[in-house]
């Protein structure tokens, strides 16, 4: 990985962020971590970077605002091809976060493989939606699909 094609920084918008209880913010603090401390983001007309990334939700749709040297641009993505798997990733965390609180291991485990099942469709599905405008990696489309969930959430 080039320290050129990578986000140096990454932020959720506050204004657009809805309110969370403590185990989604710090859901949120840990994939944006992690996202900065291992990444492969490269903007179509990018001369490299590193770059910085703010996230926001404006009218339903997804904007990618995308800064570094010598580069600006904003892409937004509507939201609805993927309404389905986040509404859907969206009631498996439910499920799993109240399975952890009182189900058996293998209830807990059945749960959870649904969920990073749903998490990895969540993630090609945004890949997908980013080719041809930001170039990224199935780990990095992982992280930016659990920071797309965080705006998501409707607290």
């Amino acid at each position: 990985m080039s320290d050129l094609q990578r986000l140096a920084s990454v932020e959720l918008d506050a204004a657009t962020l809805p309110a969370a209880n403590a185990e989604i913010e710090h859901e949120r603090r840990v994939a944006i971590f992690d996202l900065v401390e291992k990444n492969s983001f490269e903007p179509a007309g990018g001369q490299g970077g590193p770059y910085a990334l703010t996230l926001s939700l404006q009218d339903s749709r997804l904007v990618f605002d995308i800064t570094g040297p010598d580069f600006a641009r904003a892409h937004v993505l509507s939201l609805t091809p993927m309404k389905k798997v986040l509404k859907d990733y969206l009631l498996i965390c439910d499920s799993y976060f109240e399975a952890l609180r009182g189900s058996s291991p293998s209830q807990i485990e059945s749960v959870d493989m649904g969920r990073r099942g749903l998490h990895n469709e969540g993630a090609e599905l945004l890949k997908a939606r980013l080719d041809g405008k930001i170039t990224i990696d199935h780990e990095t489309s992982r992280r930016l699909f659990t920071l797309v969930t965080a705006l998501y959430r409707r607290g």
